[in-house]
């Protein structure tokens, strides 16, 4: 079964749930009327199912090679790449003065969810190019913008982010890349980085790296992190491509899934070292990089509901189709009528439409941080989306690796099996709570950073959040979910007190907990939206699509009666069973 878009359930959480006429009264998003926004997912939704969508599984099964020291990613990636960059998806939220359409993110939310449903492989290069644009944007010279922005927005060349080495894994302060002075100007990098999306293919005229590397004199540790700006090709005074820069990729990794995408082996400085540029300041580069680093998160944590999408389609198609076992009156049915897979499709329905709204309006945040005039309202939503980030990265994407699993199983053995395709999702799906910061990392930043640090003060102005959306509910006649919510609320702040408690006199027990402070504020902050959406369709009621509303009351009357309790056992995971597990010894592991 191939992809269709979510359209519906897209458009009634841009309508009804992001605040979407406040986010265009912004400045720069006067154009941005409700029929533009309908335009853009009409057409993105047709790319994404009419194009991106068919290559997906031949994709997979053909994988990309390296011929003669040039990458070769899989048939009809190049066609789709250039009808990609024709169609200016690449610039959608790029900033206009240099080629992009600077578009709201909350737009771009749901238009990039559809390219990771439709086919993931292929969408992990696109973010790339955004990424790498904007840490450019915010820290290079006006030169190197000159040179490098317009090809980025257009897709004439691609991006990448060249990070980490085998020795340093996620301890970016251990890389050893080094970069050396030049008479004129630039330097000479020396190394060899891992992991590396899209560090080579043929699908663009040029590639720009950015790299990070110490130079000789730069101090131990992350604040001797610098980046620069290495072509695959050299770039000349007017533009032009030049000769091929002493970069190459010198191995593909053979990986469990998303085998359209190369993932490489890059090696710098061969034959007498890589030119590159420094971007900003010496010693910043980490602090540049985390620019990317940010955007790829939230990226990164949007494939978690995108592949969930795809797989739920496949999965509650199978189980329409497929008959097994016998109803009530004895005659055989298809095994979407018996309870148990019935009750694994709503988990996976609500799990992943809590995870998208989630997404949606913090996508709304990011807007409103960045181009509302008043500090305080700008600040307040910058809060949200920092203290958040690590949520949306890490639960969303554990999000998707469940329903995923989910979709395996409603299959049955024929999920398994690679002929279904449904291996393929739970394959690629696989990466996505380890790229970007690990669901641990993710965690340890949210305890540690993100509340510690200060105290628990942006948490504690969600509660006041929270605590208001209960008493909506409740006063919208949906009492049993605002009675369940209040208690799940109490349990974060309880959680919360147990955090600032420990402090950093027991830091070993918080970090010990902080997966399942992690996995409990994701399935409140989850409840909190999906609330929302059934506070929204309860007001509409019969106006529109009638069923359609009922259909989110009721997926939200799951949640917080099926999932939610859930929430309350990760709050105890957190502060009872931290202890055991710092005191268990080592040598009995």
């Amino acid at each position: 079964m191939l992809y269709q878009a979510p359209l519906r359930d897209m458009q009634f959480i841009l309508e009804h749930l992001v605040g979407f006429d406040a986010i265009t009264a912004l400045p720069g998003c006067a154009e941005v009327t409700p029929d533009l926004a309908a335009a853009v997912l009409d057409e993105a939704a047709r790319f994404a199912t009419g194009v991106l969508a068919p290559l997906d599984r031949p994709g997979d099964r053909q994988g990309c090679r390296l011929e003669g020291g040039q990458v070769r990613t899989p048939g009809g990636w190049q066609d789709a790449w250039r009808q990609f960059a024709a169609g200016g998806w690449l610039g959608l939220g790029m900033a206009t003065e240099h080629g992009g359409q600077g578009l709201p993110k909350i737009l771009a939310t749901p238009v990039s969810e559809m390219w990771s449903s439709a086919n993931l492989s292929f969408s992990l290069l696109p973010p790339l190019n955004a990424s790498a644009s904007e840490a450019l944007r915010l820290a290079a010279d006006e030169r190197l913008k000159a040179m490098y922005l317009p090809q980025l927005a257009s897709g004439e060349w691609a991006g990448t982010m060249c990070l980490t080495e085998s020795q340093a894994g996620s301890d970016l302060g251990a890389i050893r890349t080094r970069a050396v002075a030049h008479a004129d100007g630039s330097y000479r990098l020396f190394g060899q980085k891992i992991f590396i999306t899209y560090g080579d293919h043929e699908l663009t005229s040029n590639i720009v790296h950015l790299v990070l590397a110490r130079t000789p004199d730069a101090p131990p540790g992350v604040k001797g992190i610098s980046m620069f700006v290495v072509p695959k090709f050299l770039v000349g005074a007017d533009g032009s491509l030049g000769a091929r820069n002493d970069v190459q990729c010198v191995a593909i990794e053979h990986k469990l899934g998303l085998h359209g995408s190369p993932t490489c082996v890059m090696s710098f400085g061969e034959a007498g070292g890589a030119v590159g540029y420094l971007v900003g300041e010496v010693g910043r580069g980490l602090e540049y990089m985390f620019v990317m680093m940010n955007e790829m998160r939230f990226g990164s944590g949007l494939q978690g509901p995108a592949l969930a999408e795809r797989a739920y389609q496949q999965a509650v198609a199978f189980a329409r189709e497929r008959v097994q076992g016998r109803g009530r009156a004895g005659a055989p049915v298809p095994i979407i009528q018996h309870a148990d897979v019935k009750r694994m499709l709503l988990t996976m329905r609500a799990k992943l439409m809590a995870a998208r709204t989630l997404s949606y309006v913090a996508a709304g945040w990011f807007d409103i941080a960045a181009r509302h005039e008043d500090d305080v309202v700008a600040g307040k939503h910058r809060r949200l989306v920092d203290l958040l980030m690590p949520v949306l990265k890490g639960w969303n994407t554990e999000v998707g690796n469940e329903v995923c699993e989910l979709a395996v199983q409603i299959h049955g053995g024929a999920g398994f099996v690679e002929e279904t395709g449904i291996a393929q999702h739970y394959r690629d799906a696989r990466i996505t709570t380890i790229y970007e910061g690990t669901t641990g990392i993710q965690a340890g930043d949210l305890v540690g950073r993100k509340i510690l640090r200060e105290g628990g003060a942006t948490l504690t102005m969600l509660v006041a959040e929270l605590r208001t959306a209960s008493a909506e509910l409740a006063t919208a006649g949906l009492a049993a979910m605002s009675t369940r919510f209040a208690a799940a609320i109490n349990d974060v702040e309880a959680t919360l007190r147990w955090i600032l408690e420990c402090g950093n006199e027991r830091l070993a027990e918080v970090q010990a907990g902080s997966v399942p402070v992690l996995r409990q504020l994701g399935l409140v902050c989850g409840a909190w939206q999906l609330g929302r959406a059934a506070l929204a369709a309860h007001r509409l009621g019969g106006v529109g699509d009638g069923a359609y509303h009922r259909g989110m009351v009721g997926l939200a009357e799951f949640y917080f009666a099926h999932l939610l309790p859930q929430a309350s056992a990760w709050a105890a995971a957190a502060s009872a069973g931290a202890a055991p597990c710092i005191e268990f010894p080592e040598e009995l592991l």
